[in-house]
């Protein structure tokens, strides 16, 4: 009974050892895991950014990988950090990182830099570069590239010290004229939206850098460039203007509440009417007797002659709804549309 006893405490102990040793590998498991954190690989960022509603698609082309995600990141470096991928030094993204991300089905090119080292005579320079354009190279590098220069790719003879380079040779042929391309800033342009509020704004187009290929002359006093002279220039890319629209549609007044049944009840769309009787009030204050003492113009739309009124009623000299509607036909046959004669207003002071 006694040896019976004994087994029995000793298989609780050994059990209960059991169960302290599997709740601390438990815990220290969970610690790990807390330590380590969430893998963030392209399916997880996937999956979280497509529950985002209101944003866009943007596509990440990396080095023959290919990656789309649904975010509502403002630029391309914060879709980049949503997306989880890193650029090292010397990779190149375009478009910049700074670029805004305003339209769907947005795309993004990474070009990932690979060791490369340039020689100019005797002198040697390693890099990272994205770019595989020998001038480029060159350029990244600090040496001057002149026009009769020519450049080659040399096998890399000292592998175990530079590892798997590319090697770039230039041979220098006399010349002191330099031809490179530079940035031609964008400027910006500023519409009205008459379906924006006042103080509202959209960036409608992102503007986009233009290049221009310039050869200069360069002047050298002991071997130190001093100067350079434009010899000629070439647009390559013409710049692209960045475009904002900027709200025009303003609140109906309570002072123009009258009015605004007129013209609903003549035809004016809501979408319209903020514009409208933006136009009438410049015009003729929407009176329906408002004449004009020099022309001899008359009604809300200023009609001239008056009697041009009476296509729409026998009662265009006091019915303001025959006359706004008249008023309707005017626009859209000679502008366009309410915009384009208030536009046209702005720039002339009559329509």
């Amino acid at each position: 009974m006694y040896v019976i006893m004994g087994n029995m405490k000793l298989s609780r102990r050994i059990e209960q050892v059991l169960i302290l040793v599997g709740v601390i590998t438990a815990v220290l498991i969970f610690v790990f895991l807390i330590k380590m954190g969430p893998s963030k690989t392209f399916a997880d960022t996937e999956e979280k950014a497509v529950a985002l509603e209101t944003a866009n698609f943007v596509t990440f082309y990396d080095d023959g990988e290919k990656l789309t995600i649904k975010t509502n990141a403002g630029t391309v470096k914060d879709a980049l950090e949503v997306a989880g991928v890193i650029i090292n030094n010397g990779d190149k993204v375009e478009p910049g990182l700074e670029t805004e991300i305003n339209a769907d089905n947005f795309y993004i090119n990474i070009f990932r830099a690979r060791p490369v080292i340039v020689r100019d005579g005797v002198k040697e320079k390693y890099l990272m570069s994205a770019s595989y354009n020998p001038r480029e190279i060159f350029s990244e590098a600090g040496v001057t590239v002149y026009d009769g220069d020519e450049i080659r790719a040399v096998l890399n003879t000292n592998f175990l010290e530079a590892g798997v380079a590319t090697v770039y040779e230039i041979r220098r042929n006399g010349g002191r004229t330099v031809t490179v391309e530079e940035e031609i800033s964008f400027g910006e342009e500023t519409v009205k939206d008459y379906n924006l509020a006042v103080g509202a704004s959209e960036v409608r187009r992102v503007g986009e850098v233009g290049t221009k290929r310039v050869s200069y002359n360069v002047l050298y006093i002991d071997n130190v460039e001093v100067s350079r002279e434009v010899i000629s220039e070439e647009i390559v890319r013409e710049p692209v203007s960045r475009v904002i629209a900027v709200g025009a549609k303003q609140a109906i007044r309570p002072e123009w509440a009258t009015c605004a049944e007129w013209a609903r009840a003549a035809g004016v769309s809501e979408a319209e009417l903020s514009v409208a009787l933006d136009l009438i009030y410049r015009e003729s204050g929407c009176r329906v007797n408002a004449t004009n003492p020099s022309s001899g113009a008359y009604g809300i739309p200023q009609a001239l002659p008056r009697e041009k009124l009476a296509s729409e009623g026998a009662d265009w000299e006091t019915n303001p709804v025959t006359q706004i509607r008249w008023m309707i036909k005017y626009v859209n046959g000679r502008y366009g549309g309410w915009v384009q004669a208030l536009e046209f207003w702005h720039g002339h002071g009559w329509y």
